[in-house]
């Protein structure tokens, strides 16, 4: 007796072509990437494809979405699980933006995102609100860090974020082309959340 397939709601289709698209764009580019060949790897065919997504680019833009708000999970919990925002921090930055669930890391996708985003005003758009999201989240919490006592009072916390965030994107550059080690991460990383530390 065979048994027939689960068919999949249309919410887990979404979220599984999104998973397989990030697989799939991370093996190769945005403009690489064919809707055909995200269809095949997602084991559907590609009027199914559009179904969920009108086009490539807002499937792209999907998984942007997805990232970050699977980043936004991990990072608040890291946040709530320490006894101080300087120690969630810490812990964020021990991630190097990472996602554990998810085999993309934002700052890669981010960058993949700025070469592909040179001549489309609308990924540049949504590529802009992310890491304007991603400024505010960690303002926020440098801003909790300093009310509760573990951060220095007197950093920027708007400043701040955008080192953190660079250091994100740094950190994952370095590693990508051998400039920068595990060790040579892990005392940078310390240098600085020491300077913010109350």
């Amino acid at each position: 007796m065979t048994v027939a397939p689960v068919r999949m709601t249309a919410a887990e289709r979404r979220r599984d072509l999104i998973e397989t698209a990030l697989r799939v764009f991370s093996e190769g580019s945005y403009r690489g990437t064919t809707t055909a060949e995200i269809a095949r790897a997602a084991g559907v065919s590609e009027p199914i494809l559009y179904r969920h997504f009108a086009s490539k680019r807002e499937l792209y833009l999907a998984a942007l979405d997805h990232v970050w708000a699977k980043a936004r999970v991990v990072w608040e919990a890291a946040l709530v699980g320490s006894s101080t925002v300087a120690g969630g921090l810490e812990d964020l930055g021990k991630g190097h933006f990472s996602v554990t669930d998810c085999k993309f890391q934002l700052a890669e996708l981010w960058v993949q995102a700025l070469g592909e985003a040179a001549e489309d005003a609308e990924l540049q758009d949504h590529l802009r609100t992310h890491m304007r999201e991603v400024h505010d989240f960690l303002v926020d919490a440098i801003r909790r860090g300093q009310a509760e006592g573990s951060l220095h009072p007197d950093r920027d916390p708007e400043a701040e974020a955008w080192v953190f965030m660079a250091g994100g994107l740094f950190g994952m550059v370095g590693r990508r082309v051998g400039l920068l080690g595990d060790d040579e991460v892990a005392r940078i990383r310390k240098a600085r959340l020491d300077w913010m530390r109350a």
